[in-house]
């Protein structure tokens, strides 16, 4: 069994992890999440520029260490994912540490998940619970997904396994089980860990990592229907009927495919403000 790693770190190095952000303009809040990093050591960057007009510009930000790679079109964020890690395979890093812009990282966020994963050299991805927020910053619920890895494989379908934004990967597991792919489009993170955990050990940080901004602008919201479908998609391809939880998702998931965006969102709000009273 996969054990939590202590939230105290000593003996910081991070010269092995690189946050793999990818990027189609919004230029501010690039550099507002990049400024959210606080670490007791440089951090490093590999922006993914997927084809802004105008380009992103890497901002000068202390203790970061920024790179940008051009992709030459828009190609989507599967694509310009692909090449993130291909690239950080290239400059010799081991993990790549995953947020979108617009997402903000808890302070020592590196740290804990670079930690963690040298402790558990089985586990190829590790992720965090994850605040949700609405762009000015007003707190709506919190993702809190299960930490072991045994419970990750039963809920897969039910529950979020990994939030990926918050989540630090093994780069030479990623490309081992065939990197990131467009074969499920706006469902890649969901894609990536399922060939993950059947080679390896998925697990979660049962501790605050990241503030995700719910863009109504966003993939979930502007590709909804996309990746419910890709979703489905992926869990017809994994279904196993003595899994009770692959029924309870797979209804979930058509639920979500019949209810209009807005309503999801109000219900989840509503939920959280009945558990929290």
């Amino acid at each position: 069994m996969t054990t939590p790693f202590p939230s105290t770190v000593v003996n910081v190095v991070l010269d092995d992890v690189a946050v793999l952000m990818p990027a189609y303009n919004g230029q501010q809040d690039v550099e507002r999440t990049l400024a959210s990093f606080v670490e007791s050591a440089p951090v490093h960057v590999l922006i993914v520029d997927d084809g802004s007009t105008p380009p992103i510009v890497a901002p000068t930000l202390p203790g970061v260490l920024i790179e940008v790679l051009r992709m030459p079109v828009n190609g989507g964020i599967e694509r310009a994912l692909q090449a993130g890690i291909d690239a950080l395979a290239e400059r010799g890093f081991k993990y790549a540490a995953r947020i979108d812009a617009g997402d903000l990282a808890a302070p020592g966020r590196l740290a804990k998940q670079r930690a963690y994963l040298e402790a558990h050299p089985r586990v190829a991805a590790v992720s965090m619970w994850t605040q949700v927020v609405t762009r000015d910053g007003r707190p709506l619920f919190m993702l809190t997904p299960p930490a072991e890895p045994r419970a990750l494989r039963r809920t897969r379908f039910f529950r979020v396994p990994l939030i990926h934004p918050a989540t630090t990967l093994r780069i030479d597991a990623v490309r081992e089980v065939g990197n990131y792919r467009a074969k499920y489009r706006a469902a890649e993170d969901l894609d990536l860990f399922l060939r993950l955990m059947e080679r390896y050990d998925c697990a979660n940080l049962p501790e605050l990592g990241l503030y995700y901004e719910l863009n109504e602008g966003g993939i979930s919201a502007t590709k909804r229907r996309r990746q419910v479908r890709s979703t489905l998609a992926l869990q017809l391809r994994y279904f196993n009927p003595l899994n009770l939880y692959d029924w309870l998702g797979l209804a979930k998931n058509l639920l979500h495919f019949l209810t209009p965006y807005t309503m999801l969102q109000r219900i989840k709000r509503s939920l959280f403000t009945a558990h929290t009273a």
